[in-house]
């Protein structure tokens, strides 16, 4: 876990200056001990203290809309786990009553008693909290106060009961919300869309919580689901034959216990997972983040791509197995200027002189095998081993099409030839140095030019032209323009049809920066390009 994302525990209450200038910009969770202890509620609603019968009286047979579940102690976020029931409140209080008095070992005489009187008024409602199989129901995020949607407040009588949190007096409200449950509960793995703040009136909760860049490891639902925003993964045992990934999740989580009068800072898009014990009560406030609101919707378009953008690019380093230094140094080449993905080597370069040269020091155009050194003839050689391994003489006519209009190609080939392993002409490429690939390259033209236009055309898979591609922009800032245009020329000159060559080159880093972008939409949206897999009997 990075330093950065640990989560924090405030032992004295942030005033709203200090929340708003320096612990929410950082967008990391953040607990606040004690932070509602003064809160009416805080001693009103304790149910070790009377504070059923207070709620009950206080509220009444209001109804509210419950989540009842048939896989309990877990609620699931997607809407084919669970069923939303109307619930009168004063049923819900009485139910959680009937649990209370169990503990004294009086279940059963009040049980009785609550399924006679309410069998009179509402027997699907009796059935359900107490007959033979009851079920288990869940308030959660019942309205106090709506700020968006005011006619949607069902509980805003309770509002006298609670105030803002110090730390949110200076915040415009989205909404305020009740949860409550009766038994042992837990919510299934997801983010919210909004700034959140838990505050815990009674009881306690354990709150598991991941950064947004652990999203890859979640295994999140399609975005175009109704629960997009949840895991689709069970995190006690992820079956990992089918979410490998899920192996890494520990790396990137952390638990923090909530007891009454505790807050929990829970930023936008931070995945979490509530365990709650019996008879938890909490409140929780939910406000727009700064970036959201500071989002012009029409600049939406621009900001999608700047974004898959930049993930399909860390993604591609990814892939390569570059060091996260590389990452970031090619990250900000990506974002801080306009970069095409290939430039015509053919065309006069900017000079990119890397202090005074020497003569000695100058490249040579014409490299003749024993200019080369031993550790660059030995590299030489095994290249163009390995050419002559992967290729027979018959294949050496025509060129390879990497051509994005292949939609048949299988989708294992296609993984295969965009990753490293077991590419031995790719990883040859990479271990090179640029200023070695130079002379490697002005050699092989030289003396074995069409060992040379076999490698381009025929050897290099779509990773191994994203590879030797950024070896050349890499030596390319290690030597002067007349050394590019020359080594180009050379370069380019052994193929009979230049314009292929370089199509060639260009159609594997698309078809590796396209391999790279589906996996982004899988890791990062739950989305399949290739559509959602059939089921086979």
């Amino acid at each position: 876990m990075e330093e950065d994302l640990r989560i924090h525990t405030f032992t004295e209450i942030p005033s709203s200056e200090l929340f708003t200038s320096q612990i929410e910009p950082k967008n990391v969770p953040a607990v606040f001990k004690g932070c509602i202890k003064n809160w009416k509620a805080f001693s009103r609603w304790n149910p070790s203290d009377g504070g059923l019968i207070y709620l009950q009286e206080r509220v009444g047979s209001v109804v509210v809309e419950a989540m009842l579940s048939r896989s309990a102690p877990v609620f699931y976020g997607d809407i084919r786990s669970h069923e939303r029931v109307p619930l009168s409140f004063s049923t819900f209080i009485r139910y959680c009553l009937c649990l209370l008095k169990n503990r004294d070992g009086r279940r059963d005489d009040f049980l009785e008693s609550q399924k006679h009187n309410l069998a009179v008024s509402n027997t699907e409602q009796t059935d359900l909290l107490f007959g033979e199989a009851p079920q288990q129901f869940f308030l959660a995020q019942v309205p106090i106060l709506n700020f968006e949607k005011k006619e949607h407040m069902q509980l805003e009588c309770l509002g006298e009961d609670i105030q803002t949190p110090v730390p949110l007096e200076a915040k415009s409200l989205a909404s305020v919300n009740l949860w409550m449950n009766s038994m042992k509960a837990r919510s299934s793995t997801h983010y919210d869309p909004h700034h959140n703040l838990l505050c815990i009136v009674s009881g306690c909760k354990e709150v598991t919580l991941w950064p947004p860049s652990a999203t890859p490891y979640l295994y999140p639902l399609p975005l175009y689901g109704e629960a997009s925003n949840h895991s689709s993964i069970t995190l006690e045992e992820p079956d990992l034959s089918i979410y490998p990934r899920a192996a890494c999740l520990n790396g990137f989580s952390q638990k923090v216990i909530l007891h009454a009068g505790d807050a929990l800072f829970i930023p936008e898009g931070w995945f979490h997972q509530v365990d709650s014990e019996v008879l938890t009560i909490a409140v929780n406030f939910w406000w727009r983040s700064m970036t959201i609101s500071g989002m012009l919707e029409h600049m939406d378009a621009y900001y999608l791509r700047r974004i898959l953008k930049r993930l399909t690019d860390k993604e591609m380093n990814k892939m390569l197995h570059f060091p996260s230094s590389s990452m970031d140094k090619t990250m900000t080449c990506t974002t801080s200027q306009p970069n095409n993905a290939y430039r015509d080597h053919g065309h006069q370069g900017t000079s990119k002189n890397c202090g005074n040269r020497t003569p000695k020091d100058e490249l040579k155009s014409k490299v003749m095998l024993q200019d080369l050194e031993p550790c660059a003839s030995q590299s030489l050689n095994e290249l163009i081993s390995l050419v002559h391994d992967r290729l027979n003489p018959s294949k050496l006519t025509g060129s390879t099409d990497y051509s994005l209009a292949g939609e048949n190609d299988d989708n294992k080939r296609k993984e295969d030839s965009c990753s490293t392993d077991d590419d031995s002409v790719a990883n040859l490429i990479l271990t090179l140095h640029p200023l070695k690939i130079h002379r490697v390259f002005l050699a092989m033209a030289n003396n074995f030019p069409r060992t040379l236009e076999a490698l381009v055309l025929h050897a290099l898979t779509p990773v191994g032209s994203e590879i030797l591609t950024r070896k050349f922009e890499e030596m390319d800032q290690l030597i002067s323009g007349e050394d590019q245009n020359q080594f180009y020329q050379i370069f380019y000159g052994v193929f009979d049809d230049q314009s292929a060559a370089m199509d060639v080159l260009l159609n594997g880093k698309e078809l590796f920066a396209r391999q790279a972008f589906e996996n982004v939409l899988d890791k990062f949206l739950g989305v399949n390009p290739e559509g959602p897999k059939q089921q086979t009997k």
